[in-house]
């Protein structure tokens, strides 16, 4: 991982990481192999820089760990997940565009 903002996200590390977590998490449900992945990263690399301390940002291999995306019902990848205050995703994102991941963001961290 390039960005020191974005964790990666294992299987050993998921409930300490994500689960566990006293701060909501953006997660990013990626391979290598695919494009629109790796399209996809320098959007989340901006938005884990821009809400850094407030929102943690992973990144789950879904090769790696199969386990976890099946138990979350990852069908097509990138799929992103925020995940606030345990098991059950708070939001199921669609939209790719930096902006739009801003909006739904800010909206959890409202209290």
């Amino acid at each position: 991982m390039a960005n020191v903002n974005v964790v990666e996200l294992t299987t050993d590390n998921w409930d300490q990481e994500v689960v566990n977590s006293d701060k909501p998490v953006l997660v990013d449900f990626w391979a290598p192999w695919c494009g629109p992945c790796r399209a996809l990263a320098p959007t989340i690399d901006k938005v884990a820089t821009q809400f850094v301390g407030k929102v943690k940002v992973g990144k789950l291999n879904v090769d790696d760990a199969q386990d976890i995306a099946i138990r979350y019902g990852i069908n097509y990848i990138p799929q992103l997940f925020l995940f606030n205050g345990g098991e059950q995703p708070k939001e199921r994102l669609t939209a790719r565009s930096e902006g739009d991941i801003v909006k739904v963001v800010n909206r959890v961290l409202q209290p």
